[in-house]
């Protein structure tokens, strides 16, 4: 297995780690580092399968704004792993939620070469753990969405 924290440097995923937790003052700080970890797994599988259409889940989508906040980290990572995953946010609707698309990016994470924390795979409609993020995505269109959708570095 692929060792997730060896793709941000511990300062850098501290920063990431401290906006979730800024965000969410209620998580632990255990909790918060893990959502950044799935969210980096998250975005490592997007530019590794770029036509793969995956989907975070609410939790996941947590730590990957937070990343995504930190634009010159994310685009050094994303550079670091040979594509640039884009993100489109839309609307909340927890309706759109279908299990298959979550079970099938974490299958893609585990193909990708990471473990899944599936604690933090939840449906959207489960709050055992309460984050700000609220997405719950449509199926995505040619500009993408939140889905990870991926381009070559460069050409964004």
């Amino acid at each position: 297995m692929t060792d997730v924290t060896a793709l941000l440097d511990r300062p850098q995923r501290l920063g990431v780690v401290q906006t979730v937790l800024n965000n969410n003052p209620r998580l632990s700080e255990d909790m918060a580092e893990r959502i950044v970890d799935e969210a980096v797994k998250f975005t490592a599988t997007c530019a590794t399968f770029p036509d793969a259409r995956l989907r975070p889940s609410r939790i996941v989508d947590e730590g990957w704004h937070a990343l995504i906040l930190h634009t010159r980290l994310y685009h050094g990572l994303c550079e670091g792993l040979g594509r640039f995953v884009h993100h489109a946010p839309e609307p909340p609707d927890p309706s759109r939620h279908n299990p298959a698309e979550l079970t099938r990016t974490q299958e893609m994470i585990t193909k990708a070469g990471f473990s899944v924390d599936d604690a933090l795979w939840l449906a959207p409609t489960d709050q055992s753990i309460a984050v700000a993020a609220s997405c719950e995505h449509s199926p995505p269109g040619p500009e993408g969405t939140c889905s990870g959708d991926c381009s070559n570095t460069g050409k964004n």
